[in-house]
Order: C-alpha cells, then sequence, then structure tokens
C-alpha cells in the first residue's frame, strides 16, 4: 500500500463529502414554501438595481434567472436527500478508511527506522518530513469535515459525522493491527526472496567462473599439445617417438597404405 495513492483516496473522498454538504444544504433551504425563497431573490435584485435607479445589465438578469431556476429545482429534489444523505455517509467512511491505513503504515515505518537499514533514494530525513506533513494535512481535513458537517449543515448531518467517527475510531485500531501484520509478512517475504536472489546470483557467479576455468585449461591444453608437436614432430600426436616404420608409412602415398 502506497501513502501517497491513500492520501489522494481520502483527499478525493473529502471533497465529495464537501460538495454532497453543499447540495444537501441547498436543498434542505429551498425546500418548503418555495414562493418565500424566490421573493426573496426578488427583493435582494431589486434592491440592488431598481431601488438604486440602476438598469440591470443583461448578464445579472441571466444570473438572477439561473439563481431562480435552480431554486425551483432544488425545490423538486427536496424529496431525494436520503441518497445524498447515504453518499455523504459512504465518502466520510471512505476518508477515515485511508487515513487509518495511512497512519497505521507510517507507525510501521517509524518503527522500521529504528531498526532496518534504509536504501531508497530519498533521505531518511525527508521521508520523515513527509510522513509528518502528510499527517498534519489529514488531521487537517478531518477537522474541517467537522467543522462543515457539525457547524455549517443541518443538524443530521452532524450527527451523521459523529456516528461515522465513533464507528471508524474502533474500525481504525483493528485495521492498524492486520496492516501492521500484513507489512511484517511483507517485510519477510521481501527478506527471504532478497536472500534467494542473493543465493542465486552467487551460484551464477560461481558456475561462470567454473566455466571460465574449464575453458580456460581446455586452451592451455591444446596449445601445449599444439606446441610440442611443432616442437617435437617425431612425437606426431603421442608420448612416445614414431617408430621407423610409422616414419616409413607415413612417407608413402595413400594409395600405398594397407596392400
Amino acid at each position: 500500500m502506497d501513502p501517497l495513492t491513500l492520501f489522494a483516496l481520502a483527499n478525493g473522498a473529502v471533497s465529495a463529502v464537501k460538495a454532497g454538504c453543499k447540495l444537501y444544504k441547498d436543498i434542505k433551504g429551498a425546500a418548503g414554501d418555495i414562493k418565500d425563497v424566490l421573493k426573496d431573490l426578488d427583493h435582494q435584485f431589486h434592491d440592488t438595481y431598481a431601488a438604486k435607479g440602476k438598469t440591470p445589465p443583461p448578464e445579472a438578469k441571466k444570473q438572477f434567472q439561473e439563481e431562480k431556476n435552480r431554486v425551483v429545482d432544488l425545490n423538486k429534489k427536496s424529496g431525494d436527500t436520503t441518497g445524498i444523505y447515504a453518499e455523504i455517509g459512504e465518502h466520510l467512511g471512505a476518508y477515515y478508511d485511508n487515513f487509518y491505513k495511512c497512519i497505521a503504515i507510517f507507525e510501521e515505518e517509524e518503527k522500521r527506522s529504528k531498526t532496518q537499514i534504509y536504501n531508497g533514494d530519498a533521505s531518511l530525513g525527508k521521508r520523515a518530513l513527509q510522513r509528518v506533513l502528510m499527517r498534519k494535512q489529514l488531521e487537517q481535513m478531518g477537522t474541517e469535515l467537522q467543522e462543515i458537517m457539525i457547524y455549517q449543515s443541518p443538524p443530521e448531518l452532524g450527527a451523521l459525522w459523529t456516528d461515522v467517527n465513533v464507528m471508524m475510531r474502533k474500525m481504525g485500531e483493528e485495521q492498524k493491527i492486520l496492516i501492521t501484520k500484513q507489512m511484517q509478512i511483507q517485510a519477510l517475504h521481501d527478506k527471504r526472496r532478497a536472500a534467494k536472489m542473493k543465493k542465486i546470483k552467487e551460484e551464477f557467479v560461481v558456475g561462470v567462473a567454473v566455466m571460465v576455468v574449464i575453458f580456460v585449461m581446455g586452451g592451455v591444453f591444446i596449445w601445449v599439445a599444439y606446441d610440442r608437436q611443432q616442437k617435437y614432430p617425431q612425437y606426431g600426436n603421442g608420448i612416445f617417438p614414431k617408430t621407423e616404420q610409422q616414419r616409413r608409412q607415413e612417407a608413402m602415398p595413400k594409395q600405398y597404405i594397407g596392400r
């Protein structure tokens, strides 16, 4: 599990929760007597332009009409908040899920840094700083969600935040234990794999060295035999000198040999 990926997932979940809270709040705000809401918009538009003797520009008229249409559309969706409420809960759970996974990985990496030698590209200081910054940002995300859901949203969203927070704290502790075990198993697997690869490399080097020695020794033997034949032709390819009969046979034409 890559902390950067988990961080990105948590950040995406936070954005989804914010968007869901805004939509939920807008729908709740537009629900009820839509006439009063539209009347209030008309008063605001009138006070901005007509009451001051100003002529509203075409762009302002367009934005005003779009806002009225948006309110009408939200009013039609006033019964659709159940699905939005469930989506907010799911995204909030996704944030906490990735948050606790990140924390578990950070804590395990900090433990490893005290007992294992790190051979990666980034320095220990850089990795430690990265963990601190990411943890601070994750915690800040949670604080921001708490502020939005409890103090800036309808009461039911505040209750949702409290319930999910309590549930995910318990699940986070359980998940932390599982992730720690998983990382320890993976570390042991990597260690065994590294030892196996080291053994294979050593055996390969020994095998290559043996083959080189065999080829070198074979070449030496061939060279010695060739040199001996050049210096002592009377021995031919054997150890003992040729007999007189062997020399005569070699001197005879091939067609007479064997007659």
